[in-house]
């Protein structure tokens, strides 16, 4: 009768370490399967972010040429940042008749804050001219020596 418990624990203690090893094994699978998954998507989303920026960047360079540009492609210079280009309406007919900011988005892409307290200072005014002279040949700054 001794024996028979006996057996009897041995087969319940390695049925219960077979479960437990079966489990630990599934367990591990299926985190392995759901970081897999995870990790595509997310690679997924860095490429189509990726594509996204590099059409946004190829889309400002273009732009100029693209139909309803508001001014002359001759008459745009491009910057990058903080705004996209500047333009100077007039300035290849030899005659500037307005100096203009011009920002390029595509899709839904809003305005940076930069963006904004940029197009914010342009329409309150807080816009300047500034000529500055390089300190060369015995000269300072401003023209005297």
């Amino acid at each position: 009768m001794l024996l028979v418990i006996v057996l009897v624990a041995l087969v319940a203690a390695l049925a219960l370490w077979l479960g437990l090893a079966l489990g630990r094994r599934s367990g591990r699978l299926e985190a392995e399967r759901r970081f897999q998954g995870d990790e595509t998507a997310a690679r997924g989303d860095a490429v189509r972010r990726s594509r996204a920026v590099l059409t946004g960047q190829i889309g400002e360079q273009l732009a100029p040429f693209f139909p309803d540009f508001p001014c002359d492609p001759a008459d745009a210079r491009f910057l990058g940042k903080p705004v996209d280009f500047v333009a100077f309406p007039g300035a290849s007919a030899g005659l500037v008749r307005e100096v203009v900011f011009i920002e390029v988005k595509s899709g839904d892409a809003r305005l940076s804050a930069t963006e904004r307290a940029l197009r914010e200072a342009v329409e309150a005014g807080r816009v300047r001219w500034v000529e500055y002279r390089l300190p060369l040949g015995g000269k300072n700054g401003n023209g005297r020596t």
